[in-house]
C-alpha cells in the first residue's frame, strides 16, 4: 500500500483485535468497498449485521497509525480522501444519488434530493489525532446498514432520505470543529474560513486546492438546509452514562437531549528566551511555569463549579533543551452545563494565569478561537425519538456533533449507543458488536418513523 498523505505505510493492518470488545481485525487489507458490496443488487435483502460488518472492515484500515493504533483522519489529506472514496462507493453500489456540496460534505440521497421535507442522517469520518474508530464512522456505518434494514423489510418512503458525510467535524487540523458544517449553516464565514491554517502553516484553500477542491466555493448553503425536515446523528456516547446499572440506564441507545456549551481560548504566556544553564532563577522570565500553573488553576476551577476544563494541546518555543522559552502557547478547551458557569469558569482561569504572570515577569493573553453555545435539541423530534423507541433514556453530553450545530437551522436530535467504558478520542474507545447493531436497529425504526408515515 502507497504512502499518500497520513495513510500507514504498512502493506497490511495489524493482526489481532481493536477496541476492548475484541472485534476481530482482518489480517489482510479487505477488499475496496465498490468491490465487496457490488456483488449485491441493491435493494436486494439482506441483514443488517452483514451489511454493517462488510462496511466497518472495509473503513477499518483508513488513516490507520501502525504504531498508535489510532486513527489520523485529518481534513483534506490522503486518509480523507481514501474516506471520502469508501462513501462515495457505498453511496452508488446502493444506487443512490450521490452529491458533493459546495463545503465539500458528501450525500447520498434516496429520492428526490429538491422535493424538501427530507430526513437526513449520518455523521462524520475525520478523526482527531490518533482518535478512536467509533467517533464519527459509527454513524455514518449505522446510516447506511439501516437503510439497508429499511430495504430488506419493505419500508415505503414518503419523503426524501439522505445520508451525510460532514468534513472537518473533528477540526483537528485546522483548529475549528464542526467546519464543513458550521460553512453551510453560515456560522464560519468566508474570510474567516480562508484564513485558517495548520501546524505547518498551509491554508484551508491550499490544503482544499491539492485535494482538488475549490476554496472559492465554500459559504452558506441556505437552499440546501430549507430542504431538509430534520437531522437525526447517531454517535457513540462519549462518556458511560447509558453502561452505568447505579443509573437504572444500562441499556445499549439513549436519546440526546441537549448538548452543554463550550468553546477553545488560546493563551499565550510571553516572556523571555534565556540560558538554561545560567540564568538564575531569580532571573528568570519563564512563561512554562506560569503556563504550569494556569493548567492546574483550570482543573480547580472547573471542578468547583461543575463544570469541565482541559489544556489538551500546547506549543513552545524555541523549545530546546537547554533554553527558557520565549513564548508558551496552550489551548484550553472548556465545557459548561451552561453559558453564565462556562463564562465565569474561563474568566478566573484567565485572572489566574494574569496574576501568575505578573509574579513571574510573564504577559498573558486570551484569545478566544470557538464558541458554541448551548444547544437544546428540538423537543418534539426528541420526544418521537424517545417514543419511538419505547422511551430510552434521554441524556445531555458535553460533547459537540454536526447535529448541535445544524439545530440553529433544522430540527435536529441524536442517538446515542453505549460505550462501555467510556473512553474516546482514544485508541481504546471501544463498543459492543450488539450494541452497535441494536443503534442500527434503533436508527432504522426512526428513520421509518419519519421518512415512512
Amino acid at each position: 500500500m502507497t504512502v499518500v498523505g497520513n495513510r500507514s505505510a504498512e502493506g497490511t493492518p495489524p493482526s489481532g483485535s481493536w477496541g476492548r470488545d475484541g472485534w476481530a481485525q482482518p489480517t489482510h487489507r479487505p477488499a475496496p468497498a465498490h468491490e465487496t458490496e457490488a456483488e449485491t443488487a441493491v435493494g436486494a435483502p439482506r441483514t443488517t449485521g452483514t451489511s454493517f460488518h462488510e462496511m466497518w472492515r472495509g473503513l477499518a484500515p483508513i488513516g490507520r497509525h501502525a504504531e498508535s493504533g489510532g486513527y489520523r483522519r485529518y481534513a483534506w489529506t490522503g486518509a480523507d480522501a481514501d474516506c471520502r472514496a469508501w462513501f462515495q462507493a457505498q453511496a452508488e453500489t446502493r444506487g443512490l444519488t450521490y452529491e458533493l456540496d459546495r463545503n465539500g460534505n458528501q450525500w447520498a440521497w434516496l429520492g428526490d434530493p429538491e422535493a424538501g421535507d427530507a430526513i437526513v442522517t449520518g455523521s462524520h469520518l475525520d478523526s482527531v489525532p490518533d482518535g478512536g474508530a467509533f467517533d464519527g464512522p459509527l454513524g455514518v456505518v449505522s446510516s447506511f446498514a439501516a437503510l439497508d434494514e429499511l430495504r430488506s423489510g419493505g419500508a415505503k418512503l414518503t419523503k426524501p432520505l439522505a445520508i451525510v458525510n460532514f468534513g472537518d467535524e473533528e477540526g483537528a487540523r485546522f483548529g475549528l470543529a464542526c467546519a464543513g458544517s458550521r460553512l453551510t449553516a453560515g456560522q464560519l464565514d468566508k474570510d474567516r474560513a480562508h484564513a485558517l491554517r495548520d501546524g505547518d502553516g498551509i491554508t484551508l484553500p491550499q490544503a482544499m486546492d491539492r485535494a482538488g477542491y475549490d476554496p472559492e466555493a465554500i459559504g452558506p448553503d441556505p437552499e440546501r438546509l430549507a430542504r431538509i425536515g430534520a437531522f437525526v446523528e447517531l454517535h457513540i456516547e462519549q462518556g458511560r452514562a447509558l453502561a452505568d446499572p447505579a443509573d437504572g440506564t444500562d441499556t445499549p441507545v439513549g436519546v440526546a437531549s441537549a448538548i452543554w456549551p463550550h468553546g477553545r481560548w488560546r493563551f499565550d504566556f510571553h516572556g523571555e528566551a534565556n540560558h538554561a544553564g545560567t540564568t538564575r532563577l531569580d532571573d528568570r522570565r519563564d512563561p512554562m511555569l506560569t503556563y504550569a500553573n494556569t493548567v492546574l488553576a483550570a482543573r480547580k476551577k472547573a471542578r468547583i463549579a461543575g463544570a469541565l476544563a482541559t489544556f489538551g494541546k500546547v506549543g513552545v518555543e524555541p523549545n530546546g533543551v537547554n533554553a527558557i522559552a520565549s513564548l508558551v502557547r496552550g489551548w484550553l478547551d472548556s465545557r459548561a452545563p451552561d453559558e453564565e458557569t462556562l463564562a465565569a469558569v474561563v474568566g478566573e482561569i484567565e485572572r489566574a494565569a494574569v496574576e501568575r504572570g505578573q509574579r513571574d515577569g510573564v504577559d498573558v493573553r486570551v484569545t478566544r478561537e470557538s464558541f458554541t453555545p448551548i444547544v437544546e435539541f428540538a423537543h418534539d423530534l426528541r420526544d418521537q425519538l424517545s417514543g419511538l423507541l419505547g422511551g430510552v433514556p434521554v441524556l445531555p453530553t458535553g460533547a459537540g456533533h454536526d447535529a448541535g450545530i445544524l439545530s440553529a437551522s433544522v430540527p435536529t436530535a441524536m442517538l446515542f449507543v453505549r460505550n462501555p467504558t467510556g473512553v474516546s478520542h482514544s485508541p481504546a474507545e471501544t463498543a459492543g458488536e450488539d450494541d452497535c447493531l441494536a443503534g442500527v436497529a434503533a436508527l432504522a425504526q426512526v428513520l421509518e418513523g419519519l421518512a415512512c408515515h
